[in-house]
């Protein structure tokens, strides 16, 4: 009888974590939606007939596993499984907690050699140990999204990952430039905007050395950046899954320009056709800094 009663409490204690945790996470949710009421906060991807959806602190995230993919010359289906990996593992949230000693967007192990909770907790470090791994995968661009990921993984849940192919799939197609003007996020008004050189240095970071020009209005600062073709909807792409920490506010590029403020129904209307822009570079604006008060 008295393991029977402990087995009944410690089954109430773990339905009374898991509804914390849960209710952790819908007032995060709850909070940080309060400062932009009646706003869809995130990001979708739009690819072929499916529409997939991001948070923004998730999709920054997607778009570091991505970029670092293009970086190391790797294809696109690598930065899908990645993705995948990262959605099943730590719902693409840099999280210092998890099973044993897990921690980090891919949750890896010190005990299995991943390196330090220092160096996992550094999301360009863990995303670059992954696809190290990856990399020694025979034929892993073949493999099934969810098999690659296994084998780097080990998990004790082996087929977990196949369930976030869409999703992981879709956000890889856009983040890579694969799918133009496929990218759409709704974001809160800008409260807080970086400098055009702090611009540069992302953009630089993220798809290399680029020829970079910038130019100031009294409603803002405009920052062009010079890309190839294969780059150009990488990196527009890219400037708006970080339009939010970097207080973007429009992005133009090959005949399609994205505003922040063109909201209809709570959601941002998209990327919309414009003659006024061409190809050649990625344009952001920068609204100027609000007056404090």
């Amino acid at each position: 009888m008295k393991s029977r009663a402990a087995l009944g409490w410690l089954t109430v204690l773990v339905l009374a974590a898991g509804a914390l945790i849960a209710g952790g996470v819908w007032l995060s949710n709850t909070f940080k939606d309060a400062f932009a009421p009646g706003l869809a906060l995130g990001c979708t991807a739009s690819v072929g007939s499916g529409d997939y959806w991001l948070a923004l602190d998730q999709t920054e995230n997607a778009a570091l596993i991505s970029t670092i993919a293009t970086q190391r010359g790797m294809p696109a289906r690598a930065a899908s499984i990645a993705l995948a990996t990262a959605i099943q593992e730590s719902r693409l949230r840099n999280i210092d907690y998890g099973d044993l000693d897990s921690v980090g967007l891919f949750q890896q192990r010190p005990s299995q050699d991943w390196g330090t909770v220092a160096q996992i907790m550094d999301p360009v470090y863990s995303t670059n140990a992954f696809y190290d791994v990856l990399a020694d995968v025979p034929n892993y661009v073949n493999l099934p999204i969810n098999d690659a990921a296994q084998i780097v993984q080990r998990s004790g849940f082996p087929q977990a990952y196949a369930q976030h192919e869409p999703l992981s799939r879709a956000f890889a197609s856009v983040l890579t430039g694969q799918s133009p003007h496929a990218l759409n996020c709704t974001l809160a008004p800008v409260t807080a905007v970086s400098s055009p050189e702090q611009v540069i240095t992302a953009a630089q970071g993220a798809v290399g050395q680029v020829a970079a020009s910038t130019s100031s209005t009294a409603a803002g600062a405009t920052v062009l950046l010079e890309v190839d073709e294969p780059n150009g909807w990488r990196l527009a792409h890219w400037a708006l899954a970080n339009a939010n920490p970097l207080g973007i506010s429009q992005i133009n590029y090959a005949g399609y320009s994205w505003n922040r403020d063109s909201i209809a129904d709570g959601h941002n209307v998209g990327w919309q056709a414009s003659e006024s822009v061409s190809a050649g570079a990625v344009s952001v604006l920068l609204p100027a800094p609000v007056p404090a008060e």
